[in-house]
């Protein structure tokens, strides 16, 4: 593995420039501390799993795999490469819907290059660094094929919390829930609540690897 403060370096070049101002900006000091004594703790049993298999794989899972757990496999996987930590991201869910066109479109904001393939449940080809493949997000179970068979599960949504005490193959399950979006679709919010929640899971997982 590269130094870090070298590998954030070279993230820096290939990042596109908004996004890496974007990063630079979010304020983890802004995150209340009981919050940043669960991060911790999450921050702490990643790195329990690196030393005992040697890679981490995390899984973010809410209910449909379509809003708050798409947001958080996109910025763990960003925010780990750069602060120079070898975590793998997926996400999933326990029904299968579709990314939510208004999740891309606040990460398109914010400065990720987006790419789209397919119609019914497309898939969307995500990328932060011109050096590395896209993250691919569509919705998915959270045993998907797709995804690893070994992984830490971290629970984006209450209800998926309360209603998936066993996911089979975690290691760990976590829950780290964030208020669901869904309630300012068709709102003239809309757009501001997405950006809101994408900016609360960006800070909080620069927070996590910063740790």
């Amino acid at each position: 593995m590269l130094n870090r403060a070298v590998h954030r370096a070279v993230v820096a070049v290939n990042m596109e420039g908004s996004l890496k101002i974007y990063i630079d900006d979010l304020s983890v000091e802004a995150i209340p501390l009981p919050r940043q004594a669960q991060l911790r703790d999450v921050s702490e049993q990643i790195k329990q799993e690196m030393e005992q298999n040697g890679e981490v794989n995390l899984n973010f899972i809410c209910t449909h795999n379509s809003r708050r757990s798409q947001f958080a496999q996109v910025w763990a996987q960003c925010l780990s490469e750069y602060f120079a930590y070898d975590v793998n991201c997926f996400s999933g869910g326990v029904e299968i819907t579709e990314c939510n066109p208004r999740t891309v479109h606040a990460l398109e904001v914010t400065g990720f290059q987006v790419s789209r393939t397919g119609l019914n449940n497309p898939v969307y080809h995500v990328n932060f660094d011109a050096e590395k493949e896209p993250i691919s997000l569509f919705s998915k179970l959270h045993s998907d094929e797709a995804n690893p068979k070994r992984f830490i599960a971290i629970m984006t949504c209450d209800h998926a919390d309360q209603n998936c005490p066993v996911i089979p193959h975690a290691v760990k399950r976590i829950p780290l829930t964030y208020i669901d979006p869904k309630a300012s679709d068709g709102t003239e919010t809309e757009t501001e609540t997405y950006l809101k929640t994408s900016e609360k899971i960006a800070t909080e997982m620069k927070f996590l690897f910063s740790q």
